[in-house]
């Protein structure tokens, strides 16, 4: 519980510090939270018992497994992984990309720069933010929205030009160890999806043995590079599963070794589904062939896009309301486009108000099942085939091929529990709830029925 409510302004500055101090020295450090998402595993890959994922099984076994877990919009990575750490949805957090979108000014392009810090990209309280205040040691392994997160005692972010970002003493050390190969930036890239994600496992393992964090977050993408490529189903996904799968178990291991297994929790997590795709949508190629969509400052509207849906942003705010007409014109009916959702829909979807939120499109694009969006503008065809079939998410959170999944295992966690369809709003609060804390900003819940105690 806060230590103040409500108190003049003259103290609080005083009574926050004292409650701070409080907290750090209560926190229980010998209790440990391992949030684990294994990037573009869907909800439905947990019945396929021919995947092998002997590890995730066991887990599930041991603890508590949902039937799936309902993401937020948009379905793509840094917007749900930052909703995992919030216990709120993107019109809260604020994060709709992989990235911050860029407005040039009015009239001209607009995109998406993901080389942003944690405090220009969240627009409220992570979950490490709150550990890190009352106490608790913290770190974090390849997620999202964390550049230069003054909260995070060890950092390796996901990020562009991850390495130059890494906690300094951290980078000496994973080089020191032989999981980096070096402190350049391009020699990681250069690395195989695969091999990145068994640095990032070796790192999660490094941080395990020597530093014991009370909350670690870790996120592993091979599943998701190979199924955007080969599509979800093929044996392409089934091979990346079998890797993440055996990083998971490296991880379990190393938390044996260093002795706080059995004061550990567990979580898997992912941030979106699948669904394959054989087409793509070009929006851009309908606005340049439509004289809408021009270099410089001429550009009146340009589509996003997410994957299985794509943001429409009129950006000649001089015409814009004529601008909206005959964006609905020339794409109602368009091939692959099952809908177009318009600002008086976003709330319901918890997406931002445009008015209120300059990150937010005038519209959104909703594919049709087998069609994702692409952001080209050059080709001569608004709609392009595929020469083999790939993958894609970003649909909406009603399709349940985009439910990830949740199992939470280990210390105060029930065993044998099945769960319906879990929100993702409600891990951050249930992490809190773990480790004694309340998250009093999130919107979530705390999933009491896989709790062995009740929550403070």
């Amino acid at each position: 519980m806060p230590c103040i409510d409500k108190v003049p302004g003259a103290v609080v500055l005083v009574l926050s510090f004292l409650c701070a101090f409080t907290y750090a020295a209560t926190a229980s450090t010998n209790h440990h939270v391992i949030l684990i998402t294994i990037d573009g595993l869907a909800a439905y890959n947990l019945s396929d018992p021919h995947l092998p994922m002997p590890t995730l099984r066991k887990l599930a076994a041991e603890g508590a497994v949902a039937e799936g877990m309902r993401v937020s919009n948009p379905s793509v990575t840094w917007p749900n992984h930052t909703t995992l750490v919030t216990g709120v949805h993107a019109d809260k957090h604020s994060v709709l990309f992989n990235g911050a979108l860029v407005r040039l000014g009015p009239g001209d392009s607009v995109g998406i720069n993901g080389a942003r810090d944690k405090g220009d990209l969240v627009a409220v309280p992570t979950i490490y933010d709150l550990l890190h205040r009352v106490g608790y040691r913290t770190a974090n392994v390849n997620w999202p929205c964390t550049r230069g997160a003054k909260t995070l005692d060890d950092n390796f972010p996901d990020v562009p030009q991850e390495i130059n970002h890494l906690t300094p003493r951290l980078r000496v050390q994973l080089i020191a160890a032989g999981i980096l190969p070096d402190a350049n930036p391009v020699t990681f890239r250069r690395l195989s999806a695969a091999a990145r994600d068994q640095a990032w496992t070796a790192t999660a393992v490094h941080l395990i043995q020597t530093r014991r964090p009370n909350l670690l977050l870790l996120h592993l993408l091979v599943a998701d590079s190979m199924q955007h490529l080969y599509g979800p189903r093929s044996p392409g996904a089934s091979t990346a599963f079998a890797l993440a799968d055996a990083n998971l178990a490296d991880v379990l291991r190393a938390l044996t070794m260093a002795g706080i297994r059995d004061r550990t929790t567990v979580f898997i997590t992912s941030d979106h589904g699948f669904e394959r795709v054989t087409k793509l949508v070009n929006p851009n190629v309908v606005f340049r062939k439509a004289g809408m969509f021009r270099s410089g400052p001429r550009r009146r509207a340009q589509s996003l896009a997410e994957g299985g849906t794509a943001l429409v942003y009129l950006t000649a705010p001089e015409t814009i309301q004529e601008d909206r007409g005959k964006v609905i014109s020339l794409l109602h009916e368009h091939e692959g486009i099952a809908e177009i959702i318009g600002p008086e829909r976003f709330a319901a979807l918890h997406l931002p108000d445009p008015a209120k939120n300059p990150q937010m499109s005038d519209l959104i694009l909703v594919a049709k099942e087998g069609y994702a969006f692409s952001d080209e503008f050059y080709d001569d065809n608004s709609v392009t085939e595929l020469k083999m079939p790939g993958g894609s998410h970003g649909n909406l959170s009603t399709d349940s091929n985009m439910n990830g999944v949740f199992i939470a295992s280990g210390r105060g966690i029930k065993a044998g529990v099945k769960l319906g369809i879990v929100d993702i709003i409600d891990v951050a609060p249930t992490v809190a709830a773990i480790l004694g804390e309340q998250f009093s900003s999130a919107d979530g819940k705390i999933i009491r029925e896989i709790l062995t105690e009740p929550p403070p």
